[in-house]
């Protein structure tokens, strides 16, 4: 009986999404992302292939399910899941901060190539303040705690880097630079950790940094405040002077203001990112210091104290200066039911909620594991109603608006295997104009050729060539290729009918 329920609501959703126009229903470009941490302990001493395992296995079903972009955390309190000259490996990775991985392999490579070789971006996930967890009871030689102390303070049984110190920043944006400039990464990401998360009677220890570093501020929350702007900005023109096309993005806690601070802010009764992390993100997003922001809106529609629908409408109006995608969280949207119909869990009703808003370009789902067990018949959803065609990721224009040439020399070549499709790569100028990735359309013989309806897409890849599907060798049809830039700029598009 759950499986003929579940049939049938999928086919009501499918119906429900087709009688509505195709752009909106399914978004030629989208934001598709998912989270995997490493916070949870999930990879901790695991030996090296059975992780690669693991993750070859969650890219896969993640592919299916339509997932274009990969946030993979790499730097949880000032350790690496990547080969660094600065800071350990992570205890998270091998199970002992600063013990290499046996045999020797990089995570963080690992997943750039993987992600890449399946059409998906890969973003850097890095924390920037925290030092040490809790979980943490040894600090490697290498931990930057061992040659900085003075730039470090302990609050609620961890270790943090003090903002108010202007070394701090350096610090960081050291990193930064040194995790973009040698890797291939599409993004560099951060979540919702700047102060930490207040406990209620204990002030985060800044009083000696204030003093030195007051910079003429008499309050200190605005002078927190302006810490972590100093750091977004100073951030954000590292990676833009490593490399311009590296995107820059942040996913906040999900209550910006509430209504009672602000009469701008949500209909909403929680902690707040202005007032209890002292960051103020719609300042990031209006001046230009982030390229794109996902504010982790994990809760239930209907919640008491953050709704949903009150808070996705709220960022929708307010944070449209910049890309703006939302936080979705798996399990608590399958464990309530619609309010309008108990039947169903709230999964159709956030998506029909957020692609009904202009401003929201998509989504990224905590968290990857989530969607891969797939409660509630998430990650069928995803695959068979709202990801069921491939998207390109959203547009970048304050970054790069010129799209690469077009391909040269389409030619299908027939081999042993049958019809190959191939296409030489267009000449560019520079690295903003290279082609990195090609879409392929089909479209019948006589059929109008829309390069809106990502119905017709049949494969977004970096090869050259692809391998076209034999029918009766008497069909027509024509196939459409055109090249994609860094930022998914595309090209205009190239025609070749063949027969197959």
């Amino acid at each position: 009986m759950k499986a003929k329920f579940f049939l049938a609501a999928c086919l009501f959703c499918l119906c429900f999404w087709q009688a509505m126009t195709a752009q909106n229903a399914y978004p030629k470009r989208e934001f598709r992302g998912a989270w995997i941490q490493c916070v949870n302990g999930q990879f901790q001493g695991m030996p090296a292939r059975t992780m690669q395992t693991v993750l070859v296995n969650q890219l896969d079903k993640l592919k299916e399910a339509g997932i274009n972009a990969i946030i993979f955390q790499v730097r949880a309190e000032c350790d690496a899941l990547y080969r660094s000259s600065y800071e350990p490996w992570s205890r998270f990775l091998t199970g002992v901060q600063g013990q290499a991985p046996t045999p020797m392999w990089d995570p963080l490579q690992f997943m750039i190539d993987e992600c890449h070789k399946r059409g998906m971006e890969l973003h850097a996930w890095i924390n920037p303040y925290r030092a040490q967890t809790k979980g943490t009871t040894v600090l490697s030689p290498l931990h930057p705690y061992n040659k900085y102390p003075n730039l470090f303070v302990r609050y609620a049984g961890q270790l943090y880097f003090d903002p108010g110190q202007p070394e701090s920043r350096k610090y960081i944006c050291r990193i930064v630079r040194d995790i973009v400039s040698r890797y291939d990464i599409d993004a560099i990401h951060m979540d919702d950790y700047f102060y930490p998360y207040p406990v209620n009677g204990m002030d985060f220890p800044d009083n000696v940094s204030f003093a030195a570093y007051g910079r003429g501020f008499t309050n200190k929350a605005d002078w927190r405040r302006d810490n972590v702007n100093v750091l977004i900005k100073e951030i954000h023109e590292t990676v833009r002077q490593c490399k311009p096309w590296v995107k820059f993005g942040i996913s906040p806690f999900g209550i910006y203001r509430n209504k009672k601070s602000d009469p701008n802010g949500s209909n909403t009764n929680g902690l707040q990112n202005y007032d209890d992390l002292y960051a103020d993100v719609l300042l990031w997003v209006n001046n230009g210091w982030v390229d794109y922001n996902i504010p982790q809106v994990y809760w239930e529609i209907g919640h008491p104290a953050a709704d949903y629908d009150t808070l996705v409408r709220w960022w929708a109006k307010h944070s449209a200066a910049r890309p703006l995608y939302i936080g979705q969280d798996v399990m608590r949207t399958v464990s309530n039911a619609d309010i309008k119909n108990p039947r169903l869990n709230q999964m159709p009703a956030k998506y029909q909620l957020q692609r009904s808003l202009p401003a929201i370009g998509g989504s990224c789902q905590w968290y990857a594991a989530a969607v891969v067990d797939n409660p509630g018949n998430y990650c069928d959803m995803l695959e068979k109603v709202y990801h069921k065609y491939p998207a390109l990721q959203p547009r970048y224009p304050f970054m790069d608006d010129k799209a690469p040439k077009k391909v040269r020399k389409v030619k299908p070549v027939w081999t042993e295997d049958g019809y190959i499709l191939f296409w030489t790569a267009p000449k560019a100028k520079d690295v903003m104009d290279e082609a990195v990735q090609y879409v392929v359309y089909r479209f019948g013989n006589k059929e109008d050729v829309n390069l809106k309806d990502p119905s017709h897409i049949v494969t977004i890849t970096r090869d050259c060539f692809y391998k076209l599907p034999y029918e009766d060798g008497k069909t027509k049809y024509r196939y459409v290729v055109t090249a994609l830039d860094r930022l998914q700029n595309e090209s205009k598009a190239v025609k070749k009918k063949v027969k197959l």
